[in-house]
């Protein structure tokens, strides 16, 4: 059975807003976003789902902008575009039947028209509860194969095979 590749979509200013502690002071909404999108290069190695990013730039001039920053997809909209819509466009044009998308969003008109477009909807919240959850667990299971005194070396991962030819090397000296 092949199984479903995972997109998540998040959309950013929603997610950073729903985080009880920002103040959307300008100073520090850079700092906001650095985290953010760290948070979910995280989430991203430990749930194997695909993160995409998308930031209003709405104010800003210029056309759309696509980068990659922490080995996530972080999109800056063109002029007079908001996050909602570049996030629709997304939608429509990766859907797949082999593939999920999920967005982060609290907005609830954002949610139907990705609903309705095939996505599962997420809200900020939830995500944050995710992303925390996710860091918890990786921690915990850090955590046991200290206490259990498991390492992971190179050796652990080498097969018996070629762990006899590296000892037999290194008694050669």
């Amino acid at each position: 059975m092949v199984r479903q590749e995972e997109w998540l979509v998040v959309d950013g200013y929603n997610v950073i807003g729903a985080h009880s502690q920002v103040r959307w002071n300008p100073l520090s909404l850079e700092e906001e976003r650095a985290k953010l999108i760290r948070d979910l290069s995280e989430y991203q190695a430990i749930t194997g789902r695909r993160v995409f990013l998308v930031f209003d730039a709405h104010l800003s001039p210029g056309a759309q902008v696509k980068i990659t920053q922490e080995k996530i997809t972080v999109y800056y909209t063109r002029r007079d575009e908001t996050a909602d819509e570049l996030i629709e466009r997304f939608v429509k044009k990766h859907k797949s039947p082999h593939r999920h998308i999920y967005v982060a969003t609290s907005d609830y008109l954002e949610q139907r028209m990705v609903f309705g477009q095939g996505a599962y909807r997420i809200s900020s919240r939830e995500l944050i509860q995710e992303i925390q959850t996710a860091k918890k667990k990786l921690s915990e299971n850090l955590r046991k194969k200290e206490n259990t005194g498991q390492r992971n070396t190179l050796i652990d991962r080498l097969s018996a095979e070629m762990q006899q030819k590296l000892e037999k090397w290194r008694r050669k000296k």
